[in-house]
């Protein structure tokens, strides 16, 4: 086994197009000014099919309508469909983490990983997972034939390591962001390194990565509907090599095939982006005053939930956060020393708030 990865691929012309797309979508999405209900409503939307269509990709039954209740509504049930119901909070949890590790600068490591995939596959209060101890092979649902075996247990902590060093490293040299994030993408699917949850968390991976280091596009796009929209391709694209065992080929495998898919379609999907953001740019305010500029996505986002509730609660917010009641009520302390919301109910067990007058002059339409 080498002592470190290093990926072999060429950057061709139709990789360097994508990424000047890439970047110019991105640098038109941050100079466009959206009132504050409309980025939350955006930011939503794009939450919300990245985490149907992601655990779409893996199996899941919900439909995007249902996917929607079941993220909204703690108390729904869809019977005989319990795990599609888990599988989907868990990613809608796993997703705001992720959003908070990219907005603090977490530094991509193992553990990171590791408590990563046990929100994937157990939920908020799930301890890191380990490696798998044993083979995992993945054999096509139908004929059961294999399709890969990945690498064996005894391996995976050296894959992993060198992975997260070289992800560290790339960072350092400056190659470019929508190149990094496709690799650990296609490392962490091709090393395999957990029984199951191994694509979800490779996708959330490159959303981290995406995000974290000025490709989040302030949330405003979904790369798993676009995956999920031509699995085929997805498939075909990660296929870099002919031999189904690791051992015999991937590890020196020409990775040129997959990032030219994985640029191409995020260069789409940035487009996609622009297009929507610029068409939702028609009532913005000239230039946005300091008190909309001071406010984190947290306080934007509940701000959206202002368009169509004139009163909100702690478990409105607890569920559209992805956060815990004891975080929201700490959060809300703060909201109201700086003037953003007030009580407007003030009985504990159905305390409500209001958006305040200062910041209700902000919320325009959002339709």
């Amino acid at each position: 086994m080498p002592e470190q990865w290093s990926p072999n691929y060429t950057i061709t012309p139709a990789i360097a197009n994508a990424l000047m797309r890439i970047e110019a979508a991105r640098v038109t999405v941050a100079h466009t000014p959206l009132l504050p209900a409309v980025e939350a409503r955006l930011r939503e939307k794009a939450r919300l099919r990245s985490t149907h269509y992601s655990t779409y990709i893996e199996g899941n039954r919900l439909t995007l309508a249902e996917t929607k209740e079941a993220v909204e509504r703690q108390g729904i049930i869809f019977h005989g469909r319990e795990r599609d119901v888990a599988e989907v909070r868990n990613y809608w949890h796993a997703l705001h983490r992720v959003e908070e590790w990219a907005a603090k600068h977490q530094r991509f490591s193992e553990d990171l990983i590791r408590r990563l995939h046990a929100l994937v596959v157990a939920g908020p209060r799930a301890i890191p997972t380990p490696y798998r101890d044993g083979q995992n092979a993945i054999r096509d649902s139908i004929s059961g034939a294999l399709v890969y075996l990945p690498p064996e247990a005894k391996d995976i902590p050296v894959l992993m390591a060198q992975l997260v060093r070289w992800v560290q490293s790339a960072e350092k040299t400056g190659l470019p962001v929508p190149l990094i994030a496709a690799l650990t993408h296609y490392q962490f699917i091709t090393i395999h390194p957990y029984y199951d949850g191994n694509g979800r968390t490779a996708r959330l991976l490159a959303t981290f990565l995406l995000q974290r280091d000025g490709f989040g596009l302030n949330g405003f796009f979904s790369l798993e509907e676009h995956h999920a929209r031509d699995l085929n391709a997805y498939y075909h694209a990660l296929t870099t090599h002919s031999h189904h065992n690791y051992y015999f080929g991937r590890t020196e495998a020409n990775l040129t095939s997959w990032l030219e898919y994985f640029v191409e379609l995020l260069a789409r999907v940035f487009t996609l982006a622009q297009e929507e953001v610029q068409a939702n740019a028609r009532e913005i305010l000239p230039v946005e005053p300091a008190v909309l500029r001071r406010l984190d996505h947290r306080a934007r986002t509940v701000i959206g939930l202002f368009t169509e509730h004139e009163t909100i609660t702690t478990e409105m917010i607890s569920r559209t956060l992805g956060l815990s009641p004891r975080m929201v009520r700490n959060l809300l302390a703060s909201w109201i020393a700086d003037g953003l919301i007030e009580v407007a109910e003030s009985a504990k067990k159905s305390r409500t708030y209001r958006l305040s007058a200062e910041y209700r002059q902000f919320i325009g339409n959002s339709t």
